[in-house]
Formats: C-alpha cells, sequence, structure tokens
C-alpha cells in the first residue's frame, strides 16, 4: 500500500464518514433552508428512534415530527435507513485529502484526515455520532445500508488517491488500498458501539490505519 507514489497534487473528503454539515454562514439562503430541512428530518428520527425503537419508527412519524411531508422526507433520504446514514460531507474530505502534502505517504495522509474529521464530529456532535454508530452495531439492515453508502466515499477517496498519484481511476492498486482503508473505518465503529462507545474512537482508527502499513503487533 505504501508503493503508491505521490506526484505534486492538483488543488477536497470522512470522508465525510461523519463530519460536521457545512456552515449556515458560508451558504446561500436556498442551500440554508435545505440544510436546516435535513438536520429537522434527522434529529426528529434520532428522538423517535431513541423512544421507540428503528423498526417501529415511520417515515410519516419522521415527517410529522418535523413538520414535513412524507415526500420531502424521501426528497432527502431516498430510504428511511439513510436518514441514519447518510453522509453529506465527502466534499469537505476530497478537499482536505487533496491539501495533503504531495510527496506524503498515501496511507499517512488519509489517516491524518479521516481521525481529523472524525475529532471533529464528536467534537461538535458526539450525541449523533454515538447514535449513528449504535443503530449501525444493532441493526441489520442499517449494517447492509452502511455497505451500500460507502460506495460514495469509496469513490471519492479512490478518485483523489488516484489523481494524487498520478494513476489511472480505475487502477487497481488504488481501489484496493481504498477499500481496505475504508473497512478497516468501518470495523473500528462497528468495534466502538458494540462495547458501549468506550474508548476513544479517533484513536482507535488511527491504531488501525496504522496497523495496515506494518501489520498488526503481537
Amino acid at each position: 500500500m505504501a508503493a503508491l507514489a505521490h506526484t505534486p497534487s492538483r488543488a477536497p473528503s470522512p470522508t465525510g464518514l461523519a463530519g460536521p454539515e457545512p456552515r449556515q454562514g458560508t451558504m446561500g439562503l436556498r442551500e440554508r433552508k435545505k440544510l436546516k430541512t435535513r438536520r429537522a428530518i434527522r434529529r426528529a428520527a434520532y428522538r423517535l428512534i431513541a423512544l421507540q425503537g428503528y423498526e417501529t419508527t415511520t417515515v410519516e412519524q419522521i415527517a410529522e415530527a418535523a413538520e414535513v411531508s412524507p415526500s420531502t422526507v424521501f426528497r432527502y433520504f431516498p430510504a428511511k435507513e439513510d436518514i441514519v446514514l447518510t453522509d453529506d460531507y465527502d466534499p469537505a474530505l476530497e478537499s482536505a485529502l487533496r491539501a495533503r502534502p504531495a510527496g506524503e505517504d498515501p496511507l499517512d495522509s488519509v489517516r491524518r484526515v479521516l481521525t481529523h474529521r472524525l475529532a471533529l464530529a464528536l467534537h461538535e456532535e458526539r450525541d449523533a455520532v454515538v447514535q449513528r454508530t449504535r443503530l449501525m452495531a444493532e441493526v441489520p439492515a442499517l449494517r447492509a445500508r452502511m455497505t451500500e453508502s460507502f460506495s460514495g466515499a469509496f469513490e471519492t477517496l479512490a478518485v483523489t488517491l488516484a489523481d494524487r498519484a498520478g494513476r489511472p481511476h480505475d487502477d487497481l492498486d488504488v481501489r484496493v488500498f481504498t477499500a481496505t482503508v475504508l473497512a478497516a473505518v468501518r470495523e473500528v465503529l462497528l468495534h466502538w458501539a458494540a462495547r458501549g462507545h468506550e474508548g476513544d474512537p479517533v484513536a482507535l482508527v488511527d491504531r488501525a490505519l496504522r496497523a495496515l502499513k506494518g501489520g498488526p503487533r503481537i
């Protein structure tokens, strides 16, 4: 993996994985309204799920609690699972990764960017991160959808790393490297949630990605 060579990068995330949404001061009126609606839907969903469980919470109930129509919910989130899992932060991940030093080892670049984004998410919306990862660990439908939802982060990472390495976007080495990194992050988040969110997930992700370079320490 470390063999991916860098060429000078062109000048952005998780990834998104779970970073804070864009600040409203940097957005136009239409975008601010959309962001407000997305947040209202998410908060309503988390509130209802905490009270009555994931399976028994319907999109209609979420829409009513968020004071929007069910069609509006589906316009923002194609499926109920997406309310929990949808990642809005790929552009921030991309820009952060492209901004890393051109000669930096790709695994180090990805590790620094992902741990930074996760730390920021925990600082700004820890409760949401905890609830999201708990549901991912407990609800089979969400785990299945999580694998699908990682496809966007996968393409963002793979294309960005390929560009930085001067390789085609379909380069097999780059895509295997990207898939391995995301699989490691997914496993860490599920591990953290399954153990009652004990410990520091940022440190766990950092440790897992370091292990990819040299193998597990025994």
